[in-house]
């Protein structure tokens, strides 16, 4: 007979910031992020994907949502397990079309010598990545990055 052994979940612990749409809070938030992640014991490989993944997503909030005016950026971190989930919502302008926004090269700031390549690189740096976008209502960039695994991203999902 099997005996079924009843594993007790980890609580999920979670962190809030609200902070202006500055340049200069962008490496506010991607510190802030790397310091709770901490708890997870990550390596600095993960760190540094996970600091590359939100500075991109603070930096798109920045720039595209709000048109240089100074507005509210809002990062929400959850640690479940080892997985950290980030997400970034901004209240700005939207995106049109969030499928050709994540197209590599695209950008609608050239004038900034923007490369186009925010939605690529959270892509690569975290194993899920996924966007929510209503135009004249903002943005909503969920990410997800399980900490402490040697396998590829594409298991466990």
């Amino acid at each position: 007979m099997e005996q079924k052994v009843e594993q007790k979940a980890e609580p999920k612990n979670k962190m809030s910031l609200e902070f202006e749409s500055r340049a200069c809070n962008e490496s506010f938030a991607r510190v802030s992020v790397a310091a709770f992640l901490a708890q997870l014991n990550p390596t600095m490989e993960e760190v540094a994907d996970v600091k590359t993944a939100v500075s991109e997503a603070i930096t798109n909030a920045i720039i595209h949502a709000y048109d240089s005016q100074v507005k509210k950026i809002r990062l929400d971190c959850e640690l479940e397990g080892n997985v950290i989930r980030v997400c970034v919502t901004d209240y700005g302008k939207g995106i049109e079309d969030v499928e050709k926004a994540m197209e590599p090269m695209y950008t609608t700031r050239p004038d900034l010598e923007r490369s186009g390549m925010g939605f690529s690189f959270m892509e690569a740096f975290m194993d899920r990545l996924e966007v929510d976008s209503t135009p004249g209502h903002g943005t909503v960039v969920r990410m997800e990055k399980c900490i402490g695994r040697a396998s590829g991203p594409e298991e466990d999902r």
